[in-house]
């Protein structure tokens, strides 16, 4: 499968979630289960059925879509580029895609609002995909009706990876005079940051050796919240309508990201990357280490010179609890208005768990969704046995990250790294910060509120 790594995960992780802002001005649509459907548009005539499907173009390939039709009879594809803006569209105009991509951690807002399809009723029915193979990751996308982890599922990850790991050259740690990470045990993050600053190499006044990359711009709520989680502390109130980020767990998080910033080790927004994205200056061995998840090492297959000196690493901590999430746990969902959710869920059941879920679980894009498939992962070269260790390893530390139904994931964002770089210029300190992003946040977790209801 010709999978682009780079392309795809960072338009992924960078913000393809409904509602760029807040919580979009959509109407809540009402719930629609499994059984309210199943007639095609033609009202259940033996005619061909268009299932449209919005989804990255790397994902679903030519050859992909032809064995689906295939296998399926009946039932074409129309496929349409992943584009928030798009479905924020068609959504609003009743007319959406019948399967549409996204993350299950972020999907409360999504379930709130009504837009999406209980799959549980699938679920149960279904000889392919079953509930007890689901990895754990999946319990992002279920929703109760108030929060996210319980009741019904309202989406299926493709695959995912525990984002908060790191991978490093272990030959520019040898120059360094720098020892290796451990394959077990976590580094804290007071000891990454000095780690950090002395495989940093800097020249003529110019930064030749990042130490740490931690992808700034694609996501930096997750890695805070995960902070927070890792010294037992809470995000949210109990009904997820407030969010205290002023806490001695907050501040400790953020002060770190601002030292950090300071200390000239790694891209920020302030001194971004031209492309954005860690991978290319990681593969040009400019950078030391990167906090990329096991999805990561799928960049390097065919880069010899760099697989033999590259390392995966547990997830650092900042606190007495080991906490490793998954960020996003890219997978699909069938809208609430589909037309064709029969359809749809047959195209989940071959997507998920058909021959794409088990070229996936080969290529080692990601760990697989389905416990079934873990052993598929590749561990033909040596780093790739490494990180597969480390990987199963590391699941026993996986947690859901907090999932306000009122406030995007990009929002969060957007309020983070505003607040974090005024910090960083010293325009203000890091317990303004905190206050500020305090504020931001609460703001519009009251507007969602208003909104959804």
């Amino acid at each position: 499968m010709n999978r682009s790594g780079l392309i795809s995960r960072r338009r992924l992780l960078s913000g393809t979630v409904i509602a760029a802002g807040g919580v979009a001005a959509a109407p809540l649509l009402s719930g629609c289960n499994a059984g309210s459907s199943g007639k095609s548009s033609d009202g259940g005539s033996k005619g061909t059925v268009t299932l449209t499907v919005m989804l990255g173009v790397n994902d679903l390939p030519k050859e992909t879509i032809a064995d689906f039709e295939a296998k399926n009879p009946g039932i074409k594809i129309s496929l349409l580029q992943t584009d928030a803006t798009r479905l924020n569209a068609m959504l609003a105009s009743g007319n959406p895609p019948d399967v549409a991509g996204g993350g299950a951690v972020g999907s409360a807002n999504t379930n709130a609002r009504g837009l999406a399809t209980d799959l549980t009723p699938y679920l149960e029915k279904s000889q392919v995909l079953k509930k007890d193979d689901l990895q754990p990751v999946n319990d992002s996308f279920r929703w109760d009706g108030k929060k996210i982890g319980q009741g019904g599922y309202y989406g299926i990850v493709k695959d995912w990876s525990q984002d908060a790991t790191l991978w490093y050259n272990t030959a520019l740690f040898d120059q360094a005079k720098v020892p290796h990470l451990n394959d077990s045990q976590p580094t804290s993050y007071d000891d990454l940051l000095a780690i950090a600053k002395k495989v940093t190499v800097k020249q003529g006044g110019k930064t030749k050796v990042f130490g740490l990359g931690l992808e700034w711009s694609w996501n930096l709520y997750a890695p805070l919240a995960t902070m927070v989680l890792q010294q037992g502390a809470q995000l949210y109130n109990e009904d997820l309508t407030e969010v205290d980020f002023t806490t001695d767990a907050a501040r400790r998080a953020v002060s770190w990201y601002v030292d950090f910033a300071r200390s000239g080790v790694g891209p920020t927004s302030l001194n971004p990357l031209p492309d954005g994205s860690d991978q290319s200056t990681f593969s040009a061995k400019r950078m030391a280490m990167t906090q990329d998840g096991y999805w990561f090492g799928g960049n390097f297959v065919k880069d010899k010179g760099l697989n033999d000196a590259i390392r995966m690493a547990p997830a650092p901590v900042i606190g007495d609890k080991r906490v490793s999430p998954c960020y996003t746990g890219q997978g699909a969902w069938i809208p609430a208005k589909s037309k064709h959710k029969d359809e749809a869920w047959k195209f989940m059941e071959y997507f998920m768990a058909g021959p794409p879920a088990e070229e996936r679980a080969k290529s080692g894009w990601g760990l697989p969704s389905l416990k079934s498939l873990l052993p598929k992962l590749p561990q033909t070269m040596p780093y790739q046995k490494q990180a597969y260790t480390v990987a199963q390893n590391e699941l026993q530390y996986a947690a859901p990250l907090p999932d306000s139904p009122y406030v995007t994931i990009n929002a969060w964002n957007v309020a983070l790294d505003k607040q974090l770089q005024r910090a960083i210029k010293n325009e203000q300190t890091v317990d303004a910060a905190c206050a500020a992003i305090n504020t931001d946040i609460n703001k519009l977790l009251k507007q969602g509120k208003e909104q959804i209801g």
